[in-house]
C-alpha cells in the first residue's frame, strides 16, 4: 500500500529524544535533563492547584496576566512578550515564520538540538559553525552568514557546553549580520548566571529590530512539567508570531504557575545560590577523580572522560558509566547527539544527591574519594 508523502525536509529530521526518566532502581537521582534542583516556587504551586475549579475554561489568549508580571519584572513593554507552550514552540514558530525550502538557519555546531529539527521541519536547511573551545565562535558563524540565511540561534548561555559570549561579544556578532537576517538569543539559563561581562540579550532586542530573546519556566522556575517559555521581540516580530501561534497556546494552569514564580525572587535567587555552590562543589569533585570538566555557568556540568581513556575509546567508556550510574538509579544524559560522544552531561540536584552521584562516579573508576 502507498500512502501520502510528507512535504521534503520532515524525514530529515532526527526525533528529539529527551534526558532519561526511568531506571530499575527504587529511588532515581534525575539529572539527565537539566531541571531545577529544588523544585517549584511554592506559590507557583499554589496558583498551579488554585485554577482547578477553572479547568473547563479556555485560558486568555494573550496570557495578558502573564506578560505584564514578566514586563514589571524585567522592566519591559508587555506588547512585545509573546509566550508559548515552551521555548520550543517559540523557537518553532520563528523558523516557520521566517524560513522555509531555500533558506538556512544557522547556529553553533554544538548547540540546542531543536535548531536544526526546526529548520528541517519548516524545509530550512541547518548549518552549523564550528566552535572553538566549546565556545560559539562569532568569526565562524559570521563567515557562514549568506545570501540564503533567515536567522541565526544562538543558546547563551550554551546547552550542553554551559559556555556563553560576553556582552561584547554578542555585540559584535549582531553588528556583523545583515538586517534582514534574524538573530535568536535562547537565554533559557540566563537567571543561573550572574556575571557583569553577561548580557541575557534583553538590551540588545529593546533597540533592534532583528533581534529575539527567549526565556523559559523549564530551567530555574521549575515549571518543565508546563511547557511553559516566552519571547521579548521587536514590535513586527511579534505581531508574526501572534499571527501563527495557537489561539490558546499556553493553558490556564502555566500562566498561573507562571505568575507565581516570576514574583516569588526569593525562591528564584535560592536556586541560584544553591547552584552556585553545587555546581562549584561537584566540578570540584568530578575533577578530583580524574575527569575533565568543561567550565559552565549554567545548572549542569559537562564531563569529559578523554583523559582517563588511557589510549582507549573515550565514548565507549562514557557510556560505560552512564549505564553504571544509571543501574544506581542515577540518571545523567549521554553527549552522542550533540557530538560530544566523550560526555557525559551532569545536572546539579539537591545537597543530598550529590554526594551519591560522586561516590558513585568514584565507585566506577575504582578511585578513592
Amino acid at each position: 500500500m502507498t500512502g501520502p508523502s510528507p512535504r521534503p525536509g520532515i524525514l530529515d529530521v532526527e526525533p528529539y529524544v529527551g534526558g532519561e526518566s526511568q531506571a530499575p532502581a527504587a529511588r532515581l537521582i534525575r539529572l539527565a535533563s537539566n531541571e531545577s534542583a529544588l523544585g517549584a516556587s511554592p506559590r507557583a504551586m499554589a496558583a498551579y492547584r488554585g485554577v482547578a475549579a477553572a479547568l473547563h475554561r479556555y485560558p486568555d489568549g494573550g496570557s495578558v496576566a502573564l506578560r505584564e508580571a514578566l514586563a514589571k519584572r524585567h522592566g519591559l513593554d508587555p506588547a512585545r512578550i509573546v509566550c508559548g507552550a515552551g521555548s520550543d514552540e517559540l523557537i518553532a514558530l520563528l523558523v516557520r515564520s521566517y524560513a522555509g525550502p531555500g533558506d538556512e538557519v544557522l547556529y553553533s555546531r554544538h548547540g540546542f538540538l531543536m535548531y536544526p529539527i526546526a529548520a528541517h521541519t519548516a524545509g530550512a536547511t541547518p548549518v552549523a559553525a564550528p566552535e572553538s573551545g566549546l565556545r560559539a565562535d562569532v568569526d565562524a558563524l559570521l563567515q557562514r552568514v549568506g545570501p540564503r540565511t533567515r536567522l541565526v540561534f544562538l543558546a547563551n548561555p550554551n546547552n550542553p557546553t554551559g559556555s556563553f559570549l560576553t556582552a561584547e561579544e554578542l555585540a559584535r556578532l549582531h553588528a556583523g549580520l545583515p538586517e534582514d537576517v534574524l538573530l535568536v538569543i535562547d537565554a533559557a539559563y540566563a537567571e543561573y548566571i550572574a556575571r557583569n561581562d553577561y548580557t541575557d540579550g534583553a538590551a540588545l532586542a529593546a533597540g533592534a529590530g532583528n533581534v529575539v530573546m527567549l526565556r523559559t519556566f523549564s530551567k530555574i522556575h521549575g515549571l518543565a512539567a508546563l511547557r511553559l517559555g516566552w519571547a521579548w521581540c521587536p514590535a513586527p516580530v511579534a505581531d508574526v508570531l501572534n499571527r501563527v501561534r495557537g489561539p490558546f497556546n499556553v493553558g490556564l494552569p502555566a500562566q498561573a504557575a507562571g505568575v507565581a514564580a516570576v514574583e516569588d525572587v526569593a525562591f528564584s535567587d535560592l536556586n541560584r545560590t544553591h547552584n552556585e555552590y553545587w555546581r562549584d562543589w561537584t566540578a570540584a569533585a568530578l575533577g578530583g577523580l580524574g575527569l575533565t570538566v568543561h567550565p559552565s555557568v549554567a545548572n549542569f556540568l559537562l564531563t569529559d572522560f578523554t583523559a582517563l581513556a588511557d589510549g582507549g575509546d573515550p565514548a565507549a567508556m562514557a557510556e560505560r558509566a552512564r549505564a553504571f550510574l544509571k543501574a544506581r538509579g542515577i540518571l545523567v544524559r549521554q553527549m552522542g547527539a550533540y557530538g560530544l560522544p566523550q560526555c557525559l552531561r551532569v545536572g546539579i540536584g539537591t545537597a543530598e544527591e550529590m554526594p551519591e552521584v560522586i561516590a558513585a562516579f568514584a565507585e566506577f573508576l575504582d578511585r578513592p574519594q
